[in-house]
C-alpha cells in the first residue's frame, strides 16, 4: 500500500467504498487523514469503518471542513447529471478527486520534481488491459519491479511504494483521467478510439478530450505512444506531435497496424517493425506471441513495446517476452476444445468496436452475443456477419440485436449464457466446419445479469467445462 500524506492532519470525504474507495480510505487513514465515508450499500459501509472511516451520510457531512471528495469512478461527474454530493462538493468548492490523483500527489510530491518511480499509463477505449498486462510482462521480464495496476488489478493505493527499479504500469479509463489532473505520467499511451461511454461523457468530442488530456501533461517532457488507425486518435498524435516538435520536447511515436509509417512503430504482414529512429527493422513475427492472435493485439503489441523502448535497450529482451506472454483472461482466451471445436471467451469484449477484433479473427464462428447495450448496438459489425454461422442472443439486448441481424445472419434467442453455450456446442460440433469457434463476445455491458464482465467470464468457462467430452457422439 502507498501512503497518501497530502492531506495529513485534515479532513477527506471518500463517496463510493468499492475496490478505489476502499484502497483511498487505507492510503489517507495510514497517511495521518481523518476519512469520513459513504456508499449507498450497507456492506460496503460496514468495510469502510473497518478500514478506519468514519460512516456517514453524504447529505450530513461538514462541507466547510473538507479538504478534498475522493469520489469513485462510477459515480457521475459531469453526465448525464452531475451526483448530488459532487453538487454539494462544487457548491462548497471542496475539489473532486480520485485515487489516482493521490497517487499522484505521493508519487510526485513536488510537480516540478522528475518524481519517485517512473508511470506508463495506458488508456484508450480497446485494448488497454492486454497492452497494460503485457508492458508489465515485459518489464518483469527484463527485470523491473512493474507495480500494474488502476482499471486493472490492484487499485493504485494497493501498489507497493517505489523502489529502485519500480515502474508503475497504469490502465486509466476515462473516468479515472476525469478524476485525476495531477497525473503526469513518463510515457502515456493511447491505443484507439470509437464510440463508448458516451452516457458518461455526453459526446464523442468530449470523450476523446478528457483521453488527449492525460496525454497533454505528458507531453512537456515525456514519451507519447499513440495508435494512429483510427481518426480521433491520429487527429490527438497529430496536435500533440505538432506542439511537441515547436517546443523541442517530447517524443510522439506513431503506431500502425497495416500501415507503414515513415517514422514510428508498424505492423504489416503479420511482423512488428521499429522505425522509430526513421529506419524501418524487422524485429518479430507475430506468429511468435501466439496467445496474441488477431490484428489488434498486434496493436497491442506495437504499443507495449513503444512503451518500454525508453526504460529497455535490448530489443531481442523485449521480443522474448512478448512472444512469452500468457495472455489473460476474457481477453479472446481459449478456455476449452471438444473435438476440433474451440470455446474463446472474449467477455471484455463490452462494445462492438471490441467485438469487431474477435469476429476479424475467426472464419466460421458460433456467436453468443447480448447483454446490456451500448449506443450503436451491432449495427457496425454487419461486414463481419458473413463469418457468423450462427448466433445466439442473451440478456436484455437479444430483441435489439435480432432485428439488426434478421435476414443477414442465421439466429436464435436464448436468453441466458449457460442455454446459449449448450445450443452453440451442439451446433458447432455437429458442423462441417474445419475449425469452429464458439465465442462469446458481447458487445455489451455485463449488468443486466452478471456482476461484471469477469463474473459472466468466469460464467462462460464453467458453463464449458461442464459440456460433456462426448457431445459430437451425443449429437
Amino acid at each position: 500500500m502507498i501512503p497518501s500524506r497530502a492531506f495529513a492532519n485534515r479532513t477527506v470525504a471518500v463517496f463510493g467504498l468499492a475496490r478505489t474507495g476502499l484502497g483511498a480510505v487505507r492510503s489517507l487513514v495510514a497517511g495521518g487523514t481523518r476519512v469520513i465515508a459513504w456508499d449507498d450499500n450497507s456492506t460496503a459501509r460496514d468495510l469502510g469503518g473497518q478500514e478506519g472511516a468514519e460512516i456517514m451520510p453524504w447529505r450530513e457531512w461538514p462541507w466547510e471542513s473538507i479538504a478534498a471528495l475522493v469520489l469513485s469512478p462510477g459515480v457521475p461527474l459531469t453526465h448525464p447529471v452531475p451526483h448530488g454530493v459532487v453538487v454539494h462538493a462544487n457548491q462548497a468548492k471542496v475539489p473532486v478527486i480520485g485515487d489516482v490523483e493521490l497517487f499522484a500527489r505521493e508519487i510526485r510530491p513536488d510537480s516540478n520534481a522528475p518524481g519517485k518511480a517512473p508511470v506508463i499509463a495506458i488508456t484508450g477505449t480497446n485494448g488497454k488491459s492486454t497492452t497494460t498486462a503485457l508492458v508489465g510482462h515485459i518489464l518483469k521480464a527484463c527485470g523491473f519491479d512493474a507495480q500494474i495496476g488502476g482499471n486493472i488489478g490492484n487499485s493504485v493505493l494497493e501498489l507497493s511504494p517505489p523502489g529502485a527499479k519500480t515502474i508503475y504500469v497504469l490502465e486509466m479509463s476515462s473516468f479515472q483521467i476525469d478524476l485525476a489532473p495531477g497525473l503526469k505520467p513518463d510515457v502515456s499511451l493511447l491505443s484507439n478510439l470509437s464510440v463508448d461511454h458516451i452516457d458518461r461523457h455526453g459526446t464523442m468530442e468530449n470523450y476523446a478530450a478528457i483521453k488527449a488530456r492525460m496525454l497533454a501533461q505528458t507531453a512537456a517532457d515525456g514519451q507519447l505512444v499513440i495508435g494512429v488507425d483510427d481518426d480521433h486518435s491520429s487527429a490527438i498524435f497529430t496536435e500533440l506531435s505538432a506542439a511537441a516538435k515547436a517546443r523541442n520536447s517530447a517524443a510522439a511515436n506513431p503506431v500502425s497496424v497495416g500501415k507503414v509509417l515513415g517514422r514510428g512503430i508498424f505492423v504489416v504482414d503479420g511482423a512488428l517493425y521499429d522505425a522509430l529512429s526513421g529506419r524501418a527493422n524487422k524485429v518479430m513475427e507475430m506468429a511468435d506471441a501466439q496467445r496474441l492472435p488477431g490484428a489488434h493485439n498486434w496493436q497491442n503489441a506495437a504499443l507495449a513495446y513503444g512503451a518500454v523502448k525508453p526504460f529497455l535497450s535490448d530489443t531481442r529482451q523485449i521480443i522474448a517476452a512478448i512472444a512469452s506472454f500468457p495472455g489473460l483472461a476474457h481477453r479472446m482466451e481459449d478456455v476449452g476444445h471438444i473435438g476440433n471445436v474451440s470455446f474463446i471467451n472474449d467477455s471484455k469484449a463490452t462494445n462492438a468496436d471490441a467485438t469487431a477484433r474477435a469476429l476479424a479473427t475467426y472464419p466460421d464462428i458460433f456467436w453468443i452475443a447480448g447483454g446490456k447495450a451500448k449506443d450503436g448496438g451491432i449495427e457496425s459489425l454487419s461486414p463481419y456477419f458473413p463469418r457468423v454461422r450462427k448466433a445466439y442472443l442473451i440478456g436484455d439486448a437479444a430483441a435489439v440485436f435480432a432485428r439488426t441481424l434478421d435476414g443477414k445472419a442465421s439466429y436464435e434467442v436464448s436468453g441466458t449464457l449457460d442455454k446459449a453455450v449448450e445450443a452453440a456446442a451442439r451446433d458447432a460440433v455437429a458442423s462441417s466446419a474445419p475449425a469452429p469457434v464458439v465465442l462469446l463476445s458481447p458487445a455489451c455491458a455485463s449488468y443486466d445479469q452478471f456482476k461484471d464482465f469477469e463474473h459472466r467470464g468466469d460464467t462462460f468457462r464453467d458453463a464449458v467445462a461442464r459440456l460433456p467430452r462426448n457431445l459430437k457422439a451425443a449429437s
